[in-house]
């Protein structure tokens, strides 16, 4: 399941890795669309336990980049 906290910030919970990888994709793929309209931020990934991610534009990430890290 995907929630979307704002148009940055995208949270992703499942239980199988199938979902987890096809959710984690699609947000990736959402987020990244709207960091090319901010031009100047990237894509933060973030697993904060085994069924729970959060997918985030981030300045703090170099622009074209996909960074990932764990809670």
């Amino acid at each position: 399941m995907i929630k979307h906290h704002s148009d940055v910030v995208l949270e992703i919970t499942a239980n199988d890795p199938d979902t987890i990888e096809t959710d984690l994709n699609t947000a990736v793929d959402i987020a990244r669309r709207h960091a090319m309209k901010e031009c100047g931020h990237g894509i933060l990934v973030t697993q904060h336990n085994f069924t729970t991610y959060t997918v985030a534009v981030s300045r703090d990430v170099p622009y074209g980049q996909t960074r990932e890290h764990r809670d």
